[in-house]
């Protein structure tokens, strides 16, 4: 058997890894014999060289096998389903979704990550929540989804420990954006949870960590296959992620706008998302007799106010104290009670006059990051209160002057060249140049 310094060798000189080279390497990441350096070093081999179909499949299975392998009761058959998205800005989806498929009679046992590079994380958002907490053992995720149907956690300490060590690797190493290395971590996690359903939300676009549609369908293609060999019917769509999702950005943020998108149905574009996502599941487990009925059921869901009873148990069961999960949910909430507010508000002004065209979210998430509201290193917390909110919409009519962004902030405060950048995301034009973009660009059906 090659030692792990031939093992990088290895596949930094491009030749292939064998089933047994791959399977050393993952029992070495779990069992803690191999180096940090040495970690970093592997991850950049594969991210220079690559990895083939084989390869990728094997680095998913051993990954998947690197820990525990989730059952559920019988009589859960073929309701099991999960969501997964590449990467946003802005996207606080899957917490509009869970609640949303939960009332459509679906289990969600979702395991969600912490934010990569730009990109928000789902649990970073729900930490931001007093009380809730992402940490949950198989047994406690296995009696929460018996009570409501859904929950959102981090991975446990047996599920898929070989993951949990590269995904915070690859977040401080630039080896983020590596296909086989982002296929491996996406589908092993599912399989661990022995879905029956798989929708992946694969992003596309300049704030998207894929920027051209070639890759991401590619990348799609990829997950598509590695899901359905592990038994699981998997589907993908792919979205355009040019802007911001919505209207915010910022953990405590997005919680409150998909908090308001839970009980009045609004933000057209997060709802194409959510009934585009969970119109498919609802379709591949036969919940629905196809995705027009099932964007239907999780629409009516969500405008029917189900998903946010759903969302109000999950947030008990997940440790939030009833009065604070009720306030939360409630027709009138001031948020900022309950929820952390920055020390610090600064709004934007439109420089001319013209109709909002486009707004550049990658150059918001990176400056929002940059103000805290990200990590640069793995383990570092990130500052809850921190973000920016859009206050119009793509499409109007705006005048010099016009606020058009609030900057929500603490220490440091934003710097002159970080305003000039945010500045420089809004892009104007005319009346005769607008036109909507749906977000959904294609659906890939299961093999």
């Amino acid at each position: 058997m090659l030692s792990i310094p031939d093992l990088i060798k290895k596949k930094r000189d491009g030749a292939k890894l064998s089933e047994g080279d791959i399977k050393a390497f993952v029992e070495a990441l779990t069992s803690g014999s191999i180096q940090d350096c040495q970690t970093g070093a592997m991850l950049m081999a594969i991210w220079q060289r690559g990895m083939d179909t084989r390869e990728t499949a094997t680095l998913t299975k051993e990954m998947m096998l690197s820990g525990e392998v989730m059952s559920w009761p019988r009589e859960w058959a073929g309701l099991l389903v999960d969501k997964h998205s590449t990467g946003g800005v802005g996207d606080k989806v899957s917490l509009v979704l869970a609640p949303a498929l939960a009332a459509c009679a679906c289990k969600v046992p979702m395991i969600s990550g912490r934010g990569l590079a730009h990109t928000g994380g789902t649990l970073d958002k729900l930490e931001s929540i007093p009380g809730f907490s992402v940490h949950q053992s198989a047994q406690q995720v296995r009696a929460i989804l018996s009570s409501v149907g859904c929950c959102i956690v981090g991975q446990t300490e047996t599920l898929v420990p070989a993951d949990r060590i590269l995904y915070a690797t690859r977040d401080i190493t630039g080896t983020v954006d590596s296909l086989p290395l982002i296929t491996a971590s996406i589908i092993s996690k599912k399989g661990a949870e022995s879905l029956t359903a798989l929708v992946l939300d694969v992003k596309f676009g300049r704030a998207a960590l894929f920027k051209d549609l070639r890759d991401a369908k590619e990348l799609a293609r990829l997950l598509v296959n590695a899901g359905n060999e592990l038994g699981m019917r998997t589907g993908a769509v792919l979205s355009r992620m040019d802007g911001v999702i919505g209207r915010s950005v910022g953990n405590v943020l997005e919680v409150i706008e998909a908090l308001d998108v839970l009980k009045t149905g609004g933000r057209p574009d997060l709802m194409e998302l959510v009934a585009t996502l969970g119109g498919l599941l609802l379709a591949m487990t036969g919940l629905a007799a196809d995705q027009s009925e099932g964007r239907r059921k999780i629409s009516q869901a969500v405008s029917g106010g189900a998903a946010l009873l759903k969302f109000q148990a999950m947030m008990e069961a997940q440790g939030v104290a009833k009065e604070t999960a009720r306030a939360l949910c409630s027709a009138h909430t001031d948020y900022f009670t309950i929820l952390r507010k920055a020390k610090h508000q600064l709004d934007l002004s439109a420089s001319h006059d013209g109709v909002l065209m486009d707004v550049d979210g990658l150059v918001l998430a990176e400056v929002v990051h940059k103000l805290g509201a990200g990590r640069s290193k793995a383990g570092q917390p990130v500052n809850h209160s921190v973000g920016a909110e859009l206050l119009l919409s793509l499409g109007q009519k705006i005048t010099k002057g016009t606020p058009w962004l609030r900057v929500h902030y603490e220490e440091p405060a934003p710097s002159p060249d970080q305003i000039e950048r945010l500045q420089s995301a809004l892009v104007l034009g005319s009346v005769a140049d607008w036109k909507k973009q749906s977000l959904v660009q294609e659906v890939m059906l299961p093999v």
